[in-house]
């Protein structure tokens, strides 16, 4: 049986800029996990840079923090059984042209640079990025 998780998830500028919050907020409360905390921001480089720390050498970096740093985004924190799996499961693949139907990125994600939506990929980046994004507290 899985574990009670907590994971952290991001509604990327994209998706806020194009109304998809309410849907992509429905699609998470469908799968009966909790959302926790929910905060709307406008993220700064400095922290962006942070967060995609390890893409720092790919060459579309710059272009990733612009995009970034370019509107809100929708912060949570998102828990329940085996959290992480199924958050993984209903955003789809990272590259929406591999992402299956019914997914949130298969659905609304257009190109993998703009991808709708981010979501930790294992338990030890949740509890960094819920510290980084929601304070040491959360």
């Amino acid at each position: 049986m899985a574990d009670i998780e907590r994971t952290y998830i991001m509604i990327k500028p994209d998706a806020v800029r194009d109304r998809k919050v309410g849907e992509i907020i429905t699609r998470i409360e469908r799968t009966g996990l909790t959302i926790e905390r929910l905060d709307m921001a406008t993220l700064d480089a400095d922290t962006v840079r942070e967060h995609y720390a390890h893409l720092a050498d790919k060459p579309f970096f710059a272009d990733l923090v612009a995009f970034m740093t370019s509107g809100p985004v929708v912060k949570m924190i998102v828990s329940g059984l085996g959290a992480i799996g199924k958050m993984r499961t209903i955003m789809g693949a990272t590259n929406p042209l591999d992402a299956a139907p019914g997914t949130i990125r298969g659905d609304f994600a257009i190109d993998v640079n703009s991808n709708i939506i981010h979501g930790s990929d294992g338990p030890d980046t949740a509890a960094i990025e819920i510290r980084r994004f929601f304070g040491e507290d959360a």
